[in-house]
């Protein structure tokens, strides 16, 4: 029997989906359930077939858990090793680089030191930094927030150098972004599970939490199979298999603005009806997928494209 496992925190609607809607699929010799763990010994997690992660982010002992369970084979959903080795900045680097228009951003220091470190451990960072040539960069208004994500916390909207000064204080040990404002007419939330099933949805930011998917936009087929095509190129060089990217039109230009949410929301009401139902029910059929797929004792993760033709390059070179 193959055991799909869903790892989750206080969230209870999507993951009580996701097992019923598996089940009741009666795919011949899997099974979904609750992820149960009463001890991890090295080695020897090769209970779970595949599983889906929804709260290692915020768990240390979970992620070294799936860790452990990767080496045995089973099918992590998302790669526990890149999610541990992601953050915001690089998403954007890498975005650069293959022609995903992003805001104007640079990362920032902490303005605290971080433990264990004195003046002498920055011997190579220039003091002052050059802010006026960050400011000229990124202009604004601006954000600035945490470089390895944590959804809106620690997030400021900035006006000018004098308001950056202040807020950049309360920061602490945080390593920040400052990153452009992009003033958008249209916005988009869109789920991207197994880099290739896409849904597009009409999202506003600026309306209270509950309101966020309600919208006066409709978007043209063109601007649709553009946003599909960013989507898909990010989640597969990424090689994340369930993540979210927040895309704001500017001047008929999707910009990516956040691409790094391999933990996306998919609360019932929180998405609503239409959403959850598409969340789940994709949801199933790409982990029955990998379960089908599943080799034993082989490694069954997902690894992105940058990670692939990085160790294409070094092996040719050999």
């Amino acid at each position: 029997m193959k055991k799909i496992g869903i790892l989750f925190g206080k969230e209870r609607s999507f993951p009580m989906a996701f097992i019923e809607e598996v089940n009741k699929r009666q795919v011949d010799d899997i099974i979904a359930e609750p992820v149960h763990i009463d001890k991890v010994i090295q080695g020897a997690a090769d209970e779970y077939t595949v599983i889906v992660d929804r709260i290692s982010q915020d768990v240390p002992f979970y992620r070294a858990f799936l860790k452990d369970a990767a080496i045995c084979g089973t099918a992590v959903i998302n790669n526990p090793f890149w999610w541990s080795a992601d953050e915001k900045f690089f998403n954007n680097c890498l975005a650069v680089k293959i022609g995903v228009p992003v805001p104007k951003t640079v990362i920032l220091p902490s303005h605290e030191l971080p433990p264990d470190t004195s003046n002498e451990s920055f011997s190579n960072l220039a003091y002052p930094m050059d802010w006026k040539g960050i400011f000229e960069y990124v202009g604004f208004p601006a954000y600035m927030k945490p470089f390895a994500g944590g959804g809106w916390k620690n997030v400021y909207k900035l006006h000018d150098m004098e308001d950056f000064f202040q807020k950049h204080k309360e920061t602490g040990q945080l390593v920040m972004l400052l990153q452009e404002e992009i003033i958008f007419e249209e916005y988009y939330r869109c789920y991207c599970i197994g880099g290739k099933y896409v849904r597009i949805m009409g999202y506003e930011p600026r309306n209270p939490h509950h309101l966020r998917y309600t919208h006066n936009f409709t978007p043209s087929a063109e601007r649709l199979q553009q946003m599909e095509d960013i989507v898909l190129r990010l989640n597969q060089f990424l090689g994340y298999d369930f993540n979210t990217v927040e895309l704001a039109v500017r001047d008929g230009i999707p910009y990516a603005i956040d691409f790094c949410n391999p933990a996306p929301d998919a609360d019932r009401p929180s998405v609503g009806e239409e959403n959850f139902n598409w969340v789940v029910e994709t949801a199933a059929t790409y982990a029955i997928e990998r379960a089908l797929m599943h080799q034993p004792h082989r490694d069954n993760l997902t690894w992105g494209e940058y990670l692939k033709r990085s160790v294409t390059k070094q092996l040719l070179s050999h």
